[in-house]
């Protein structure tokens, strides 16, 4: 398996990011949501043109592997991640790391502090283990389903020019 490159979203990416985005859902968040909680999150980007604009309100940041999207995660502001999603086949091979490194990089060189994330209770584990602080426990209604989740922060620390 190659190693994983970044770059930016394009309005051509929206198809391929709600496939890696319900892909995701379904596949990886079973232990922690129920069927129809998954359903009713993963049909979020069953209306592409609203899933596209909202990937481009942000800076979307896209991993691919040999040219192919495989993750992607999008920076609202300075200081929130609104989405970060791993295709399932590439789980666990260091996408979503080199996303969130890259992610956090460009919200300090922008001026953020802080960011802050509303982690599901499947990736929650994964920004504790990147120093995110559990904030508070959040419940969402998404088509007429509750959903769980967790506000985060991480404070950032600029690096100094030298």
């Amino acid at each position: 398996m190659n190693t994983p490159a970044l770059r930016p979203y394009l309005p051509s990416d929206a198809a391929d990011l709600a496939a890696i985005f319900q892909a995701s859902i379904e596949d990886l968040t079973s232990e922690d949501y129920s069927d129809s909680q998954r359903a009713a999150w993963a049909a979020v980007a069953d209306d592409e043109d609203a899933f596209a604009a909202r990937l481009a309100e942000g800076l979307t940041l896209i991993a691919t592997i040999e040219g192919l999207p495989v993750g992607f995660v999008s920076l609202r502001g300075t200081e929130e991640i609104d989405l970060l999603y791993v295709l399932p086949s590439a789980a666990r091979l260091g996408v979503g790391t080199l996303l969130c490194d890259a992610l956090e990089k460009i919200a300090t060189a922008r001026g953020g502090k802080k960011l802050s994330v509303d982690a599901s209770d499947t990736a929650e584990p994964f920004f504790l283990q990147r120093g995110y602080i559990p904030q508070s426990r959040n419940t969402r209604v998404v088509a007429h389903e509750w959903l769980g989740n967790t506000t985060m922060i991480k404070e950032l620390v600029a690096t100094g020019k030298s």
